[in-house]
């Protein structure tokens, strides 16, 4: 039998915009409280609205910044009071708590795609913050919230870049990389937990990514996709919800998703 994600706790980081915003419609659909947090505000306002219409029990949001330890802080005693704050669970076919169920680490992205010898020092600081920096923060003050043996679930958003590299993306591939690697590390230290930790590695999918990489130049960010058909946020955000849902002694270690046109990080089949 399933986990039943209505009535759960699932928090969200990045979820202004791409694989963050479409989870938190995903789990909204679920019937999920949720708890989602970014820089851009005022997005995640209008987010938490649509998951509220899509179904969400509930839908909070606050100011998060990963890579400063206090906004981390903050944000997690928050979280801590919006869960202690809430009526208890509704579901009552299966062992619950009133902590947190879902943390889905999100938060993250790239800058710049320079080779090494061009490589700027506030982008490679940025990557490594976000994508490695902060998914230990977030884990670190957050993990006290998590429910032990209830088919709790820790899912880290990494990347294709994590398992193959190229040109320009040294610091990129590095940082996702270490998600991967700080994924593995935190599934042997929460063996007997009953706390699943997973990697979800998505391949080439048009977001707000490239735009962001590329620092708003709308024409260099579209090149990637061109010709192409490529994931969407949607995609993984469904993918999520499938992984947080298995039975709670099943865990999906890893999985990576790449759109059929991407055969390889250097093969791409481009219809134009």
């Amino acid at each position: 039998m399933g986990f039943t994600l209505k009535d759960k706790w699932v928090l969200i980081t990045g979820a202004s915009s791409g694989f963050g915003a479409a989870a938190a419609q995903a789990f909204g659909r679920e019937g999920s409280k949720l708890l989602l947090g970014a820089r851009r505000v005022e997005r995640l306002e209008k987010i938490a609205a649509e998951a509220l219409k899509a179904g969400a029990e509930q839908a909070h949001f606050h100011f998060l910044d990963v890579s400063k330890t206090a906004s981390v802080e903050e944000f997690v005693a928050w979280a801590k009071e919006r869960i202690v704050q809430s009526p208890k669970s509704k579901v009552q076919s299966q062992v619950t708590t009133d902590g947190l169920h879902v943390i889905i680490n999100n938060a993250g992205g790239a800058l710049g795609l320079e080779p090494v010898t061009e490589g700027l020092d506030e982008d490679w600081e940025t990557m490594l913050q976000t994508n490695v920096l902060g998914l230990l923060r977030m884990t670190r003050a957050a993990l006290p919230l998590i429910s032990h043996d209830s088919g709790s679930s820790i899912l880290n958003i990494g990347s294709y870049a994590a398992r193959a590299v190229y040109e320009g993306g040294a610091a990129y591939c590095a940082a996702k990389a270490g998600e991967l690697q700080i994924t593995r590390t935190l599934r042997l230290e929460l063996s007997g937990t009953g706390i699943r930790v997973s990697s979800i590695d998505p391949g080439l999918a048009e977001t707000e990514f490239s735009l962001v990489r590329f620092k708003g130049d709308a024409s260099r960010a579209k090149k990637p996709y061109e010709g192409t058909h490529p994931l969407v946020a949607e995609d993984i955000a469904e993918i999520l919800v499938w992984v947080a849902s298995r039975p709670p002694h099943v865990n999906i270690d890893e999985m990576l998703i790449k759109p059929v046109d991407q055969a390889a990080m250097h093969k791409v089949y481009r219809r134009t």
